[in-house]
């Protein structure tokens, strides 16, 4: 059986760029993901509106802030429990449907890529150990993209590519694990930024006199929020 001289180099060449493709796929998906949750954290939300202010106590109680309010009626907890069980729940949770095709792209191309990663690399083991035992046998049983290198005696490649892919493997797992983690907290900084008040009751202004906190006479400047 004859081959052309550089089929392998060709190879080669092809089997790096799919390598690196995969590398950048994953991190094109985390930054992805990462965008979403720095756009909304920056996202001023709608003024809260305090259950107190809707519906009168039956027997009189303290009344509520309206950041207590908020957080009663929206949990953070929930959201980040929800997401943690299962990816886009917290989303559903805070009513952010369009960060859906978000979190399952991103997790879903890592599946993807690890599914691809760990093919190929049980194919260039099974190339490796059929040169390395010279099993003539079981040649037939080879990637016929891997052919070339056992038909060249190229166990070193193979090698490398094995353990290349055996660390793409480990790569890929890493990022979905990382990827779920930022959907834990994209769920949970939003489920936050419900109580967060930008309402007409926030005011700044100048107080001259005695500061507590300076211990000295001068301006200060007095940040009110609510009621």
């Amino acid at each position: 059986m004859h081959h052309w001289i550089n089929k392998p180099a060709r190879t080669q060449t092809m089997l790096k760029r799919l390598q690196q493709h995969s590398i950048k796929i994953l991190l094109f998906s985390a930054a992805l993901l990462c965008m979403a949750i720095t756009a909304q954290a920056q996202k001023r939300t709608k003024p809260v509106v305090s259950l107190s202010d809707t519906a009168a106590p039956a027997t009189p109680k303290t009344p509520m802030n309206r950041y207590d309010s908020a957080m009663l009626a929206h949990s953070p907890k929930k959201a980040a429990f929800r997401s943690a069980v299962l990816p886009g729940w917290g989303q559903i949770y805070n009513k952010k449907y369009w960060k859906l095709p978000i979190v399952y792209g991103a997790l879903g191309t890592c599946a993807v890529v690890f599914t691809y990663n760990l093919k190929w690399y049980r194919r260039t083991r099974y190339a490796y150990a059929v040169l390395y035992t010279k099993d003539v046998a079981n040649y037939g049983n080879v990637n016929p993209k891997l052919k070339v290198f056992v038909d060249n005696n190229q166990l070193e490649t193979l090698r490398y590519y094995r353990n290349q892919y055996r660390r793409d493997i480990d790569y890929s797992a890493l990022f979905f694990l990382l990827l779920w983690g930022l959907n834990v907290v994209d769920a949970t900084v939003d489920a936050h930024l419900k109580s967060f008040d930008v309402s007409p009751d926030l005011s700044l202004h100048f107080k001259p006199g005695y500061s507590e906190l300076a211990k000295t006479n001068g301006l200060s400047i007095v940040l009110k929020i609510g009621k």
